[in-house]
């Protein structure tokens, strides 16, 4: 070394040790790169979707702003001021009906628009016809669009007619697409497009009908958006406004993006986690592998922490390497992939490379990194020169406690950044919470099941490669934590979505046809009450019946304040909630707390209150609530709390108003019916034929839209349990590898003891498969306590133990152990034993 070299003596020695390469890091620069990739990746899809939305806010909503109606149109009041802040109104109303094509009935979400409409972006068509001559006033039939599904149910093509209401409308082409259908919300049926007018004469929008207006606006460019809400809100402030704009063009879509963007990070951050137990164990092996270099160092008299330094700046430079490539890939994939990605998302995407996920990526492979090379690289202290003539002395002890603080630090700093940038503290608490808690219970495990090795193998006597395999698990520095660790944290959390998914589709599947009802029936108008009962009632195959009153209103006030002040950002609070009355405590409702009133109360207007919801929301007896319907304020004391019961998909209020407060406000009722399937048909055709104006929704229907939103959460998460699972074989192949000297030793002595190949093969395979099982087993009891938790918890269902999918864990376990074990037993049994024993290779 050259004496007017003026580089620190810790980098000199950092830059002599690595210019044989980083090959023996590879697998802590995979480990590191999958865990940043499967970060960055997500981090940049979902900016992708914030810059596609932001670019086409005005498409996706239908206009610069939107004002929206519960039940009515605009008045003249409401309609002057539309006109005096902006350059242009485009009016549609939206609402569910029925549409029939001789005895063909089915569902649909009807738009009815203006000439104006759309009034940003355009409707694709097929054939193409613009909608102002889709929708010609001039014409003796109005003309519609409609969704290929739906026209495909029917079994009609453009220029066949169907019937809304009592108004026959003649397909003019299929809608592809429709400009703004991100804004629109969850619809349960497919879309028809109709012209206003051709609604006029339909039956189907009368008083108490549930329907929504929309108001979409063109504004001036420089409008100030934040301003115009205000006027909007300090003009109409009991009218049931509801104001939206570009700066949220589609809330519901967003926040669903957002949620699953949080989790799939916090899952990537699991795999993270996965890789740095193979990140760990390869830097123990690596500085094991340069124990007699820091023996050396010490003899010519390296202080503590010049060692400490130099293999600092090696960590740090295989570090940036794999955070390198891991961006790389992060960034890479999701261009690459980018047909795919967008065929599957409902909204706008600019895929591009984004430096803000790209840098959050790189922060937590940077802090796992340190985290992980933490408590090896503190052990090199302990090394002394006396290894140099010692043979077999490891990396040991405990670290000094200064590291063991800086690892609380860093910890500490990686949940930290985890809750601020997810944007859902509480979920990323609870990961980590999650995650700690499985990497130590699996460790544990690990601990157990080498001991429990240990203590077995002596007493198996006939059963030579049974003994040897248990031996080897259970003999110091084995690998068993590290595949119980790597192996185990992926198929935890597969394990975990393995159970959900099967108890939903169980639950699905057993409890529908029993519990809820086959179909609702809304906007029937009081008047048709009567009839609409008479005809049920005469119905054998019915066997029972519910309906109530149905209004829908804006919970505004608690306690004349309001709401949100009271109750933040609740979901009772979020949009209009269904509204009913009624005398008596309606069946299947229990009374938690309070007092029902008389069937004959007529004094100050009186509610009940779901007993969860006012808890959540920190309400109770005696206080006032404030709803407004249809443009009025109705306040009235909660006097009963009540146990409603949600999942078994009926008729369910959170608010039960006294009769006198709601009876006189234009409503229509619902009902539900349980039926035999063989007569649905009929009763829907009695029904559509006598009250053209009633909608039937299928309950069945309806609950395969969640399910199958549900099934798409459980594919994302499992694919980011998949990179998890994938950073684990990593793993696996590190241990396998570090441990390749070890059984080369093991296969020589058992040669010379007269055990064949086979025997030895078979050895290498049982200690394999015994830790991919035991890996597998310890998933699935932590799988089947977190679906539980999620099940009974979250989402307040029943939890059955699902067996196919726990076997199917474990075999997997096992099986993938079994491979990135048997990759690495073909050089132990070609070796001759004679060189290994005279430790000559």
């Amino acid at each position: 070394m050259s004496t007017t070299d003026r580089r620190p003596v810790a980098l000199r020695i950092a830059q002599r040790d690595l210019r044989g390469g980083l090959a023996s890091a590879r697998i802590f620069i995979l480990c590191l790169a999958l865990g940043v990739a499967s970060i960055a990746g997500v981090g940049s899809v979902r900016q992708a979707i914030e810059v596609g939305m932001n670019r086409e806010a005005s498409i996706i909503l239908g206009g610069d702003a939107e004002l929206r109606f519960t039940y009515r149109y605009a008045d003249e009041d409401e309609r002057r001021f539309m006109a005096e802040i902006a350059t242009a109104v485009s009016e549609t109303v939206d609402f569910r009906s029925m549409a029939v094509v001789g005895d063909t009935r089915a569902l649909t979400q009807v738009r009815g628009v203006d000439e104006l409409w759309p009034l940003y972006g355009e409707a694709g068509t097929e054939p193409f016809v613009p909608p102002v001559e889709a929708f010609d006033a001039r014409a003796e039939e109005p003309g519609a669009l409609m969704d290929p599904i739906l026209a495909e149910r029917l079994d009609i093509v453009p220029g066949d007619r169907f019937v809304l209401g009592t108004q026959s409308f003649v397909l003019r082409a299929l809608l592809i697409d429709e400009p703004d259908a991100g804004g629109s919300g969850f619809a349960l049926g497919p879309r028809t497009v109709v012209p206003l007018w051709g609604l006029e004469t339909s039956g189907l929008l009368a008083p108490g009908t549930l329907f929504e207006t929309n108001y979409r606006l063109a504004l001036p460019p420089d409008a100030d958006l934040a301003q115009l809400e205000q006027t909007a809100e300090g003009r109409f402030p009991d009218r049931g406004i509801r104001w939206r704009d570009t700066r949220s063009p589609a809330p519901g879509v967003e926040e669903f993006v957002d949620r699953i963007g949080a989790f799939l990070i916090l899952v990537g951050l699991a795999g993270l986690a996965v890789g740095g137990v193979g990140i760990s164990a390869s830097v123990r092996s690596y500085l094991e592998a340069k124990i007699a270099t820091i023996a050396t160092l010490r003899t010519l008299g390296a202080e503590t922490r010049v060692i400490f330094a130099a293999y600092f700046l090696q960590i740090l430079a295989m570090t940036a390497f794999g955070i390198a490539l891991g961006l790389a890939l992060g960034a890479a994939l999701p261009v690459v992939l980018a047909p795919l990605i967008e065929a599957r998302l409902p909204v706008p995407i600019d895929l591009a490379i984004y430096p803000r996920p790209l840098a959050e990526a790189a922060l937590y492979g940077i802090l796992a990194a340190l985290i992980f090379t933490l408590w090896p690289l503190a052990r090199t202290g302990h090394v002394r020169a006396a290894s140099l003539y010692r043979q077999g002395i490891g990396l040991s002890g405990l670290p000094h406690w200064g590291y063991l603080m800086v690892l609380v630090l860093l910890t500490g700093a990686l949940v930290g950044a985890a809750a601020f940038l997810s944007g859902s503290a509480f979920l990323a608490l609870w990961v980590a919470a999650g995650v700690g808690m499985a990497l130590a219970v699996l460790a544990v495990a690990g601990l157990i099941l080498r001991s429990f090795a240990r203590r077995v193998a002596p007493s198996i006597r006939n059963q030579p490669a049974l003994r040897a395999a248990l031996a080897a698990i259970g003999a110091p520095g084995s690998d068993a934590v590290s595949v119980v660790l790597s192996l185990g944290l992926g198929l935890w959390i597969l394990a975990t979505m393995g159970q959900v998914d099967a108890n939903l589709r169980a639950a699905i599947a057993r409890d529908l046809p029993q519990v809820a009802p086959s179909y609702f029936f809304v906007d029937i108008q009081r008047d048709q009450m009567p009839n609409f009962l008479e005809r049920m009632d005469n119905e054998p195959t019915i066997s029972r019946i519910d309906h109530a009153p149905l209004l829908r209103g804006v919970l505004t006030q608690i306690n004349g304040r309001p709401a949100a002040e009271i109750a933040g950002e609740h979901w009772v609070l979020q949009g209009d909630r269904g509204l009913t009355y009624s005398a008596e405590l309606p069946r299947d409702v229990g009374l938690v707390a309070g007092a029902w009133w008389s069937p004959d109360y007529d004094g100050p207007p009186l509610l009940s209150f779901a007993a969860e919801e006012a808890e959540e929301m920190g309400i109770g007896l005696g206080d006032e609530i404030t709803v407004n319907v249809l443009g009025r304020d109705i306040t009235a004391e909660i006097a009963a709390l009540t146990d409603i019961d949600f999942s078994n998909a009926g008729i369910g209020f959170i608010m039960t108003f006294s009769p006198n407060a709601l009876i006189g406000a234009p409503h229509t009722h619902m009902a539900t019916i349980y039926i035999e399937e063989a007569a649905e048909a009929a009763i829907l055709n009695d029904i559509g034929d006598a009250m053209p104006n009633v909608t039937a929704i299928r309950v069945r229907d309806a609950i395969d839209q969640v399910s199958d939103a549900l099934r798409s959460l459980a594919a994302a998460t499992s694919l980011g349990a998949a990179v998890t699972l994938l950073t684990g074989f990593v793993v696996l192949i590190g241990a396998a590898a570090a441990g390749d000297r070890a059984r080369v030793k093991e296969a020589a002595v058992l040669k010379t003891l007269g055990a064949t190949k086979a025997k030895i093969l078979t050895s290498f395979a049982l200690r394999s498969g015994f830790l991919g099982a035991a890996a597998g087993i310890i998933a699935v009891l932590a799988g089947a306590l977190a679906g539980w938790a999620v099940l009974t918890q979250v989402m307040e269902s029943s939890y059955r133990f699902a067996p196919v999918s726990a076997i199917l864990i474990v075999a997997g376990g096992a099986l993938l152990s079994l491979i990135a074990g048997l990759g690495f037993a073909l050089r132990p049994l070609a070796v001759r034993p004679a060189p290994i024993l005279r430790n000559q290779d």
